[in-house]
């Protein structure tokens, strides 16, 4: 079969050094985007007189078919035309005669790709903006309702102060808030066009890039030709942001594998998002949490496949760029998958405050409550530190907490300490007391969640 850019050599690969080389298996993905850039490409040909009104013409009822064609999945694809590029040539070539291969004029599949996957992390990011919003919302009727849920808040897996459940689960809403913020200002990267740039150097055809940008809805174009066709920092940004993001993710969801568990019971996740054993039927197994934990660290691997191939390529264009689609599309299909779970999981998860109370009450995450009680009564916090510690090393060797000892033992170990003191031992008031801006005070959450809700009208 004869290559659209053989004129120059005198043999031809064997079939499989074709399917080697080939990425139309992959960039296939890019069909509507690459047709979508044709459509400028051509328009702006015949608007420069590059190209007769008729051919123009001709050439765009072509790409309109083919267009057609790919949305309904009906396009035929050989590694013989090794990419979407020449596939899409050929297809259009057959369809309207030796015209359609005027297309190419004025450009460079080493421009026409970056264009494509311009275009294709333009919608994507666009979409997983989206995502993150609906994850948000999720979280955010979560916590409203969860406000008052007193929960063990944990340092190094260890039990360390009650906190609210809703504060726990406000600090992925600002984790997610920052992804948000790093994919919003990448779109200024991406949103950029290198369309015209050629192989590296431009064209001598009198070509009007800045028309195509506008045409394709890109803010600018690059203002190097070599740039526009060996930048790839707009992938490598999206792979490190969806890295971001998805490690934030996993960490909730090993929060949510662990609070499932018989030994927290805290929450139970929707049977929809779980699966069973096929030899144990009591299990409920959190699978959709546990796959996106570990779906991360394929994430993760696209990152830094990219990074690796990049950083010994010299400009311009080379075939190792051919690796930068494959983690990118896989990565845009599991962070936009990962997200839709996620907003499913939380807005069916099932809480049990109970459980979740009955935890802080038999523990000694209520001890710094008696610290700070006697540092404001003026000992040094270091002196109450160490009372305190004598006092839960006490009620360890009798098998209680510090609600059940003693007015007694607390006087003997302090005379500061008086009788409002099991009051300042309960879980719901040491949290109610803990209202400063950022804290986990019932009333704060509350302010925070009106905040939250109005800046988002």
């Amino acid at each position: 079969m004869k290559k659209l850019w053989g004129g120059r050599f005198t043999k031809s690969a064997e079939q499989w050094v074709d399917e080697f080389g080939a990425s139309i298996s992959f960039d296939q993905e890019l069909v509507e985007e690459d047709i979508q850039g044709s459509l400028a490409h051509v328009t702006m040909l015949g608007k420069c007189g590059i190209l007769l009104e008729d051919e123009v013409e001709t050439i765009k009822q072509g790409l309109h078919v083919l267009l057609e064609k790919a949305k309904k999945q009906e396009l035929a694809y050989t590694a013989a035309y090794e990419d979407i590029h020449l596939n899409l040539e050929k297809m259009l070539i057959d369809e309207i005669g030796p015209v359609g291969g005027k297309l190419h004029t004025g450009r460079s599949r080493n421009d026409q790709v970056a264009t494509d996957m311009h275009l294709y992390l333009r919608k994507h990011v666009q979409e997983i903006i989206t995502l993150i919003n609906e994850l948000q919302d999720a979280i955010i009727k979560q916590a409203e309702v969860n406000v008052e849920t007193i929960v063990p808040g944990y340092t190094h897996l260890q039990r360390a102060q009650p906190i609210s459940f809703a504060h726990h689960l406000l600090a992925y809403y600002w984790m997610l808030e920052r992804d948000k913020e790093r994919f919003t200002e990448s779109l200024k990267r991406i949103n950029i066009s290198p369309l015209g740039a050629g192989a590296l150097a431009g064209t001598t055809f009198p070509i009007d890039r800045h028309y195509t940008a506008g045409l394709l809805g890109f803010e600018g174009i690059y203002e190097n030709s070599i740039d526009a066709v060996s930048d790839r920092d707009f992938i490598v940004e999206f792979l490190s942001n969806s890295s971001m993001t998805m490690m934030h993710l996993s960490r909730l969801c090993e929060e949510l594998i662990l609070w499932s568990s018989q030994e927290f019971g805290f929450v139970e996740i929707d049977d929809r998002f779980a699966t069973g054993s096929s030899i144990m039927p009591q299990k409920k197994n959190p699978d959709m949490a546990e796959l996106i934990r570990g779906k991360t660290g394929r994430v993760y691997g696209n990152l830094f496949g990219l990074l690796t191939v990049l950083k010994g390529t010299p400009l311009a264009y080379n075939k190792d760029m051919q690796e930068d689609k494959e983690g990118m599309f896989d990565t845009a299909q599991t962070l936009t998958g990962s997200l839709k779970i996620f907003s499913g999981m939380i807005n069916t998860l099932t809480v049990n405050s109970e459980a979740m109370s009955k935890a802080t009450k038999q523990d000694f995450s209520n001890a710094t409550e008696l610290a700070d009680y006697l540092a404001s009564k003026g000992l040094p916090f270091r002196d109450a530190h160490e009372i305190v510690g004598k006092l839960v090393l006490q009620c360890i060797e009798k098998g209680i907490f510090l609600l059940d000892l003693p007015l007694e033992d607390y006087q003997e170990a302090s005379h500061l300490f008086g009788e409002d003191i099991y009051k300042v031992l309960d879980p719901y008031n040491a949290i109610n007391r803990r209202n400063i801006a950022g804290g986990t005070g019932f009333s704060e959450i509350k302010k925070v969640l009106v905040n939250i809700k109005n800046k988002n009208k």
